[in-house]
């Protein structure tokens, strides 16, 4: 995955052969906490959605990469000061580098290990590659959301893209037919656009500057 700061993107992935990737509530609350971990630092979510075999998040990208939980520039000046100040390098506080995908890649291994150990399983809970599609890059690519309605694709600018993919989100429960709204399925941010629920996921600021709420 290729990452650029100041962009939006759709971040999916689904259970290896389709398989389940949630086997009940517990997981999906352990799977919410590993994003908020492991995706906060890095981006703010504007939408996301987790459903029996695959995941949805849309979100703005901050930070392509992070030093211990300092951005770039922050790293910089503290090793600036440190050889300022004379350090030698046994004494200099060592940063080490975390990429964005490096992060997304220690959330999905992270939360496999425990659920394989849930159910007494091995192997690959998700499928090999997670996809991230810009989805304001606007570089004649149409993401697959767009893909999938085909019946308004023809009719739809690049410009629209962002609050295509955040309603296409909240409706996957929909169209899977789990339930009627998408302000029903639980796991889902519809609730909190609705003020059903208080999440803390969700940036609703930001997503105000991109989408109609």
């Amino acid at each position: 995955m290729i990452f650029e700061k100041g962009y939006l993107y759709h971040i999916y992935n689904q259970g290896n052969n389709k398989q389940k990737i949630f086997y009940n509530r517990e997981n999906y609350l352990f799977f919410l906490k590993k994003v908020n971990k492991y995706i906060l630092p890095y981006a703010d979510v504007l939408a996301w959605c987790f459903m029996p075999n695959h995941f949805h998040l849309m979100v703005l990208v901050n930070e392509v990469e992070l030093y211990q939980g300092f951005t770039q520039s922050e790293a910089l000046s503290i090793n600036k000061t440190n050889h300022s100040e004379g350090l030698t390098s046994s004494q200099t506080l060592t940063l080490s580098k975390r990429t964005f995908n490096d992060s997304i890649g220690i959330l999905l291994r992270s939360y496999t290990r425990a659920v394989n150990k849930q159910e007494g399983i091995t192997g690959s809970l998700f499928r090999k590659e997670t996809k991230a599609e810009c989805i304001n890059c606007f570089k004649g690519i149409k993401p697959s959301f767009i893909q999938s309605n085909i019946s308004i694709t023809n009719l739809l600018s690049e410009k629209q893209y962002p609050q295509v993919c955040f309603d296409y989100i909240h409706q996957n429960p929909v169209k899977a037919g789990l339930v009627k709204e998408a302000i029903d399925w639980e796991f889902s941010s519809a609730k909190d656009y609705a003020a059903l629920r208080n999440g803390k996921l969700i940036n609703k600021a930001v997503a105000e500057e991109f989408v109609d709420i």
